[in-house]
């Protein structure tokens, strides 16, 4: 008689162990994408020892290992005029960018109402190293966030992560959550929000893509065809092909033969977005992603002038996720903040990136009603203070947003700002003994400015 197997237990005990330390530091940073990148170099040059650390062995963020290659945001379209808005610590990272020729000149969008600038991977990761490291600050590499250990409700003592050489904590004044999940301010219980607030339609969180890039294009051939891919995939269309998603972004790069590509989307099981939190949807979206491209890939080969010898140069090397968690702060910066241009007292910079939202099967974007207005909202300091954490900011794409706030300003350009801002604001709450959350707003606002940052 064969016996049925034991009941597979649904938790186990781990067994009591002693973490190790791995350093104490004035602030630690966990992400280094474009928040995590300038809050560190910020929080450093202000005199502060600081570890940043990245689950990659580089950094960039969705920039570079979701294979994004272009910055948003660093621009808006002011009075009728397109112009860099964003500034401070980004203009030292582009400066080391150009000097390795991996960054090409803003080029127009949507008929020139705003620019975008696209870089080479290689330069980015290595322009971010020597800001990160001439700044002052260590990093630490191929070391994931799995939680917290905390001095009380309200502060944190330690962050725990599993490197390649095992499990350790980390001690530090400050916590800065640059991770674009929240998951330092997840585990330390900082309350946050997934999905549409009360000013969102549509779906519950943006669609992720993954990106790719495309060599052995004829320039000459391809001429302008990012103008003409959504008529080719029409005509396709009524040929019987299927894609999912209209609106593709497909660009020229530094090398005029390379092009990336923004045109596929991954829905879960259920046709949802996939969750980027999910690691069983993001194991499937992964796989999906790769088949998307290659069959956008023939249809370009087959369909669209000068891509006929083309050849596929890189797939990312994960999913981009646009949205998971967004962190509770003490302002949620809403759609209409960034339809209105709105202004706050408590800048620290602005974002100039219009509502991008990846709804399902396409991407709506949204502009302020006059083209010719301000065109870009302030940024204010308190979307970067979480409620219920007194030791602990956060930046970037978990910053606290709405839904529609977040799908402008989750782009890199308003993350240099809100990073820059963070490690800036947690050297002054040092200095002069407060909390964090506590800093004298008049007296980052004059750090920020002195630093070169624009506050609008």
């Amino acid at each position: 008689m064969k016996l049925d197997p034991k009941p597979q237990p649904l938790a186990l005990a781990e067994p009591a162990r002693q973490t190790p330390v791995f350093g104490s530091f004035d602030v630690v940073v966990l992400g280094g994408g474009p928040a995590g990148i300038t809050a560190a170099a910020a929080a450093a040059r202000a005199g502060q020892s600081t570890l940043l650390i990245e689950r990659y062995g580089f950094l960039g963020g969705m920039g570079t290992a979701a294979g994004v290659t272009n910055f948003c945001g660093l621009h808006a379209n002011v009075y009728g005029e397109v112009r860099q808005v964003v500034h401070g610590l980004a203009d030292e990272l582009l400066d080391h960018m150009r000097a390795l020729n991996g960054l090409n000149e803003p080029h127009a969008l949507f008929g020139g109402r705003i620019a975008a600038q696209a870089y080479d991977n290689a330069a980015f990761k290595v322009a971010a190293d020597t800001l990160v490291l001439g700044s002052g600050a260590q990093l630490l590499f191929h070391a994931l966030a799995v939680g917290v250990v905390m001095h009380s409700p309200s502060e944190i003592g330690a962050l725990l992560i599993e490197t390649r050489s095992g499990r350790a904590a980390v001690l530090a004044r400050t916590f800065i959550d640059c991770s674009g999940d929240g998951d330092l301010a997840a585990h330390a219980g900082a309350p946050f929000e997934k999905g549409k607030g009360p000013d969102g339609a549509g779906d519950d969180m943006m669609y992720p893509s993954t990106m790719f890039r495309i060599h052995g294009v004829d320039p000459v051939r391809a001429g302008d065809a990012w103008n003409h891919f959504a008529r080719l995939m029409e005509a396709a269309e009524a040929k019987g092909r299927t894609f999912a998603r209209k609106a593709p972004i497909i660009r020229p790069q530094k090398n005029p033969a390379e092009w990336r590509a923004n045109v596929t989307q991954l829905a879960n099981a259920e046709g949802g977005p996939v969750d980027g939190t999910n690691a069983l949807q993001l194991s499937a979206a992964e796989v999906e992603g790769r088949r998307q491209i290659v069959d956008f890939f023939r249809f370009l080969r087959e369909s669209a002038p000068g891509f006929e010898n083309a050849y596929l140069l890189e797939i990312a090397p994960q999913v981009g996720i646009r949205e998971t968690r967004r962190v509770n702060g003490e302002y949620q910066l809403t759609g209409d903040d960034v339809l209105q241009c709105a202004s706050f007292e408590d800048s620290i910079g602005v974002n100039g990136w219009p509502i991008e939202e990846h709804t399902a099967g396409t991407v709506v974007f949204r502009w302020p009603d006059d083209p010719k207005g301000r065109g870009y909202n302030q940024l204010p300091w308190r979307m970067l203070v979480p409620r219920g954490v007194d030791n602990l900011l956060v930046a970037g794409r978990c910053a606290s947003m709405t839904h529609l706030g977040q799908s402008a300003a989750r782009v890199s350009g308003a993350c240099f700002v809100m990073g820059q801002a963070a490690g800036t604001a947690a050297a002054l709450a040092h200095d002069s003994g407060a909390r964090v959350r506590d800093v004298d707003i008049v007296g980052l606002q004059a750090r920020l400015k002195a630093q070169g940052a624009w506050l609008g």
